[in-house]
Formats: C-alpha cells, structure tokens, sequence
C-alpha cells in the first residue's frame, strides 16, 4: 500500500509568514550547517523561505523529514521546549529567526492562533504518516515507500542525493538490505538509475517483492 502524505496547509502557512517577516531577521545558513533552537539565550521562531532543511532526531540523528517549500519552524517548540528534534539546512538556505516571545505578541495581536493550529496539526499528521512509513513493515515496503516519496522531489533534488542515502538516512535499514531490493528492482526494470545509484525512473512497484 503507497502511504498520501497529509495536506500540506499552504494558505495558513502563508498567512503566517505574512504576519511575521517583517519582524524577522535574515540569517547566514549555509549547506549541511545545524541551527540552534536558541540565539543569544532566548528561543527562535524560524521562516524558512527557499533552499532544503530538515528536521533530525536528536537522540540519533534519523532524518524524519527534509521540507522544500516556505515553512515555520518552532511553533511547537516554543511552547514544549524539549529539544528532540534538530535542524540541519542542506543546501544554503534563506531563513529568517525572531524571537519565540515576540513571535507570540504578534500572534496574540493579530489573532493568528487558528493557523498555528492547522500548522501543529499539520506537523502532528506528518509524524503519523512518518511511523507508518518505517514501522512494522517489511524492508522491502519501507524501501518502497520511500522510492515513491522520492520520484515525486525535484529532478535537481533526486541528481544531488542517492537512492540509498535517502533511505538510510531516514531508516535503520542496512546498506547491504537497501542494496540488494534496488539491484533487484532494477534487474526487474521497476526502476531506472544512474551510476551513483540517482533515482531517475519508477515504471512500476509492485505490492510485494
């Protein structure tokens, strides 16, 4: 079964943006370069605008998700500052920060708190589609799915990063098990891939391998 990602609440997102980058400041992000919750002891609210960033698990690092598009991160952490998740930018990135607090006056003001609702409980499906993606499946549906999430990033995204660092870095699956199911796959003519292992073509995935 091809797990749908939830709806992306673009129109609450935008709204939000909206309200809050006139008070926010541009900051240096460069490529693979880890951004702290925190700036001069006071927690950040972030903009994300263009580029790649992802969010990773602190305790181990897993890549639960890398987002393209115009975004907000620290909603729920300025609220539950527990700091199990990171940010990693991927490639050099425009991003704004402000402060949590003033970011709070703002939304109080302007009476935003319907959005960051959406927003949190846009966040709290993508987690629930993220565990049905990894858990309890075999290794080839895992492998499958994310083939599937793949294809669908921009050609330029899919040319920069291999089939098995997209999975691996968001599985424990071993090198050899992502390996032998894309061999296989591709002796099947299921899929169609470059020197390097650069996802180019699914023609078909079947159910079970």
């Amino acid at each position: 079964m091809h797990l749908t990602q939830p709806d992306r609440p673009q129109e609450a997102i935008n709204r939000l943006l909206n309200a809050l980058e006139p008070h926010a400041i541009p900051m240096n992000a460069i490529a693979r370069k880890k951004i702290s919750w925190e700036y001069k002891g006071k927690h950040q609210l972030y903009l994300f605008k263009k580029g790649e960033i992802s969010i990773l698990r602190s305790s181990d690092g897993l890549l639960m998700v890398t987002v393209y598009e115009p975004h907000l991160f620290g909603i729920a952490e300025m609220m539950q500052p527990m700091r199990t998740h990171g940010l990693r930018a991927e490639v050099e990135c425009e991003i704004l920060r402000m402060d949590a607090e003033d970011a709070i006056q703002i939304l109080r003001e302007k009476q935003l708190w319907e959005e960051v609702t959406i927003l949190l409980s846009y966040h709290t499906a993508y987690l629930t589609y993220r565990d049905a993606l990894v858990l309890q499946q075999r290794t080839y549906s895992v492998i499958r799915n994310h083939l599937l999430e793949m294809i669908l990033l921009p050609e330029e995204t899919r040319m920069r990063i291999s089939m098995l660092d997209y999975i691996q870095d968001r599985t424990h699956l071993s090198r050899s098990s992502v390996l032998n199911v894309l061999s296989a796959l591709k002796k099947g003519k299921y899929i169609q891939f470059i020197r390097g292992g650069y996802l180019q073509h699914i023609e078909t995935l079947p159910e079970k391998f």
